[in-house]
């Protein structure tokens, strides 16, 4: 039974998981739903979202999760428990300001935005990527464990997703997190990926 990934028809959540896919070489059906199409394939999904990861018969939700997984099969994770730890530590903190950018971003109250811009761009953006920035830099260049790991995957994925939720280069004069980026985005199965995939504008 094939390998299938349902998401939006956009990077979102699923990029990272797209990479993964591609890295490890495993064919997958990539399933894209359009918000229009979304009331209808709602009701048939466990938790009511997306993405939905479909192998041999199984199927899984959760991104970080599923990530977790197909790095796995990529060895891609830690040698032991604690670079595990690791590993999963940064791409929870990663998560956490994805969360507060995508807030500020969806957020339709427009005086209720502008609250939130106020903090973010002042403490939160700064508080965060210049801690990412040194955990880089003292890890030459990746994310974690001094080595290429599934956190770099999941930061170089949903760093262009975060610069268009900013509206700004979250990446300037910050070169150990561009490091990053550029490193698994010239991945070659990566890279190719990057070029066919559909456009999208997040």
């Amino acid at each position: 039974m094939a390998t299938k990934l349902t998401y939006f028809d956009l990077r979102g959540l699923g990029e990272c998981i797209r990479y993964l896919l591609k890295y490890a070489g495993i064919t997958f059906e990539d399933v894209r739903v359009t918000f229009e199409e979304w009331p209808k394939f709602k009701p048939s999904m466990p938790f009511g979202q997306m993405p939905l990861y479909e192998e041999k018969g199984k199927t899984a939700t959760q991104s970080i999760a599923i990530a977790r997984y197909i790095a796995k099969k990529a060895k891609l994770v830690g040698k032991n428990d604690w670079e595990d730890l690791e590993i999963d530590a940064i791409v929870d903190t990663v998560n956490d300001i994805r969360q507060k950018i995508a807030q500020y971003y969806f957020e339709s109250n427009a005086e209720q935005k502008e609250n939130l811009k106020g903090t973010l761009f002042k403490d939160t953006i700064p508080y965060y990527f210049e801690r990412l920035e040194n955990i880089a830099k003292e890890n030459s260049g990746y994310m974690a464990v001094g080595r290429l790991t599934w956190a770099d995957f999941y930061f170089a994925a949903v760093i262009s997703v975060l610069n268009h939720f900013a509206g700004t280069d979250l990446l300037k004069d910050r070169p150990n997190l561009q490091t990053v980026k550029s490193r698994v985005e010239s991945l070659p199965a990566v890279k190719k990926w990057i070029d066919v995939r559909p456009k999208t504008d997040f």
